[in-house]
């Protein structure tokens, strides 16, 4: 048997305010953006260079999905996003202004920083032990 995660569900407040944040910001793909009828759109964004799962944009449709954009997991580290180079994504984060939670610490694991998506979430942004940048 094989399977894999395809995609992840992201509840959102705008479709085009998280487009924004995650292409221009993170540097991700737009993969796709189409319309299902007035008010719902199926937008899916995924890491430069990713063959994995995908981000799928889900705007909020009702006042309890509305409460869950930006605490999904309630207040746990969320999204685990690796790289190849710590450093450079590291200075991207900076410089556009993306809070940083936790401040970069070398762990047994690798490389890892947290810091927050334009909602709240919490990512961990980590180089694996063993990857050269």
């Amino acid at each position: 048997m094989k399977q894999n995660l395809a995609q992840i569900a992201l509840v959102v407040h705008d479709y085009d305010e998280a487009i924004a944040f995650y292409t221009e910001k993170l540097h991700f793909t737009l993969i796709e953006d189409t319309p299902l009828s007035d008010t719902k759109r199926w937008v899916a964004v995924a890491p430069p260079g990713s063959e994995g799962c995908r981000l799928l944009l889900a705007k909020a449709a009702s006042e309890e999905q509305r409460s869950r954009v930006g605490n999904q997991t309630g207040g746990r580290v969320f999204l685990f996003l690796h790289t190849d180079n710590f450093e450079r994504d590291y200075q991207n984060l900076l410089r556009h202004g993306i809070r940083v939670v936790r401040p970069p610490s070398v762990e047994t694991y690798g490389t890892v920083a947290v810091f927050e998506d334009l909602y709240g979430n919490l990512w961990d942004l980590i180089e694996p032990a063993g990857v050269k940048g």
